[in-house]
């Protein structure tokens, strides 16, 4: 099922929430609305489900226009971060509950129960409460509780930003294998880059109520529309006036002479260990400073330190005119 937003605006007294947003979903794929809080993504998202109403604009899915449909007519199933579950319910009862309503047949309900269970791994806990799960584990019954009643689309609202890092981790490629199986139509609200980029298809990112840009993870990352695309979807520096990637700056000793043109010449600030990177922040001689990613065994060879003088330039593969992207270059 395809989903359309058309000119959406949305304010909440003064402040605008979306400001003339349009938007397609392609059926079957999986789109992340990525942007920092408060820009706008989860309103979208609501509206689409129907639970919030737009000022202007329309919502379409599968060609149907929706806009004043009730979310409970919608066939959209939905998942916030905080996904309350029922405490008083055993897990296969917390995922029948939307069958249960609708006063489907017993059978059917206890076999669609059983499905989902074995899909999302919990069906050796169906007879547990929310209290008894781990934090992932109730996550995963709320995304079994949203796919019970076979929804058009799936809207997820930060369904992994209350849990901890090596669990979302975890649940992001679960996620992922989740939705090849199923093939549903799936937008993902999240402010974290990294997951975004894991688990979509296609990015839209919003930042104050406007939808600046869309399109894969790797065509932003390498041709975002404008400087706040770039360094929001991944980590940028200047040098010589022109936006970069620091992991496309290479660095060297002063004493190794100069490494081509375009090197400019400067000091070691600080090397900060991060794991498997290496982060070399550069005071320049001429104007400002900039910081180089390095690889722990590129930092070791070079052995940096603070106060050390060193040249810094673009690598020789970035160092191209069909990598100088006009928004790299402003």
């Amino acid at each position: 099922m395809s989903i359309e937003v058309r000119s959406i605006s949305k304010r909440f007294g003064e402040a605008v929430a979306l400001d003339d947003v349009s938007l397609e979903v392609a059926t079957g794929s999986l789109t992340a609305l990525l942007g920092p809080s408060g820009g706008g993504k989860s309103t979208l998202l609501r509206i689409i489900a129907g639970l919030d109403a737009p000022d202007t604009g329309t919502v379409l899915i599968e060609g149907e226009d929706l806009t004043t449909t009730p979310a409970r007519s919608r066939g959209v199933g939905f998942c916030f971060q905080h996904y309350a579950p029922f405490r008083h319910l055993s897990v296969r009862r917390n995922v029948a509950f939307g069958l249960e309503i609708r006063r489907r047949p017993k059978a059917e309900i206890a076999a669609r129960v059983d499905e989902l269970l074995e899909l999302v791994g919990l069906a050796h806990l169906g007879d547990r409460y929310p209290s008894q799960l781990s934090g992932g584990q109730r996550q995963r019954m709320a995304l079994a509780r949203a796919l019970a009643i076979e929804p058009k689309v799936l809207l997820l609202d930060e369904p992994f930003g209350a849990l901890d890092a090596q669990v979302r981790t975890q649940l992001r490629q679960w996620l992922r294998d989740l939705h090849n199986t199923l093939q549903v139509t799936t937008v993902l609200v999240t402010h974290d880059q990294e997951e975004a980029m894991e688990v979509a298809d296609r990015l839209a990112i919003i930042n104050h109520g406007h939808l600046e840009q869309v399109g894969t993870p790797a065509d932003m990352y390498d041709h975002p529309a404008n400087e706040f695309v770039l360094t929001f979807l991944g980590p940028a520096t200047r040098l010589d006036g022109q936006w970069v990637r620091p992991h496309d700056l290479v660095v060297h000793p002063l004493e190794d002479g100069k490494p081509g043109p375009g090197a400019r010449e400067g000091t070691v600030a600080r090397v900060t260990h991060l794991g498997f990177e290496v982060k070399v922040d550069v005071d320049l001689n001429d104007d400002g400073s900039c910081w180089v990613q390095l690889s722990r065994g590129s930092a070791a060879e070079l052995g940096l330190q603070a106060g050390q003088r060193v040249w810094v330039a673009r690598s020789d593969a970035t160092d191209t005119p069909e990598h100088r992207h006009p928004i790299l270059s402003a």
